[in-house]
């Protein structure tokens, strides 16, 4: 019986989700040509992410929720990186309350609709093991920052499928400083039994994602790419841990 309800709910889930990518492709249309204006594309962009919060919200399984100092100025730049949990760790950050662009998987561009909205929404994609496309997308990604719009990265790369995070790669770190512009570190907990890797059914979850202080890059340079990598990264361990602990 348990299991049934757990197949029922999940297939809720995937519907919403789904209803919600079709309804939302009119509706960014509709804003994209009344923002042509906007080179930063920033307002379908912030309509795109509310079907992470409207589909997170419609689950009654989870409980995702936000915290800590958010950007007093909504169009000041950053290079937001986080730790990485589970493709729910998507739909929990879209809780926060203003725009980023996402540096995300090509593959994901190719689905029919959904990556339609990706790209109408700005959305920046890279080609894993690529060194060209990874080029092509932090030069995309430069330009996103000039516009006065975010940038989101998880630096690991892909989901850790333990508690230890992965090692953070330099791009994120690397634009940051090369443009001049802070890192925001985002810590979060909760996500990884929200929607396990290689499963469909979701799970219970409480999860927050807490905005910690931002890192200031200002006469960095690429020599100091390392040791501000590990610091950020053990910033965003010291404050998982904490997160955790909490929620239990």
């Amino acid at each position: 019986m348990a299991l049934f309800w757990i197949s029922l709910i999940s297939l809720w889930t995937w519907l919403v989700l789904v209803l919600c990518v079709l309804l939302w492709l009119p509706l960014m249309l509709t804003v994209r040509l009344a923002t042509l204006g906007d080179p930063g594309r920033y307002w379908v962009g912030y309509l795109f992410r509310q079907i992470g919060v409207i589909t997170a919200r419609a689950t009654p399984y989870w409980r995702f929720s936000y915290r800590g100092a958010m950007p007093t100025d909504p169009r000041r730049p950053y290079v937001v990186v986080s730790n990485h949990e589970s493709f729910t760790d998507i739909l929990l950050i879209s809780h926060l309350p203003w725009e980023m662009k996402w540096l995300s998987k090509a593959e994901l561009f190719r689905i029919p609709v959904m990556g339609w909205l990706m790209q109408l929404a700005g959305d920046v994609p890279v080609k894993r093991g690529l060194g060209p496309s990874a080029v092509e997308a932090m030069a995309k990604c430069r330009e996103i920052l000039a516009r006065k719009v975010s940038v989101m990265i998880f630096p690991e790369g892909t989901r850790s499928l333990t508690r230890e995070l992965l090692p953070f790669k330099d791009g994120a770190f690397r634009l940051a400083v090369d443009a001049g512009v802070p890192i925001l570190p985002l810590a979060l907990h909760g996500t990884s039994t929200a929607l396990r890797k290689h499963d469909w059914r979701i799970g219970r979850a409480t999860a927050v994602v807490e905005v910690l202080a931002p890192i200031e890059t200002t006469g960095l340079t690429p020599a100091d790419v390392p040791a501000l990598k590990e610091r950020v990264r053990g910033l965003i361990v010291e404050a998982r841990d904490r997160l955790a602990t909490e929620l239990g």
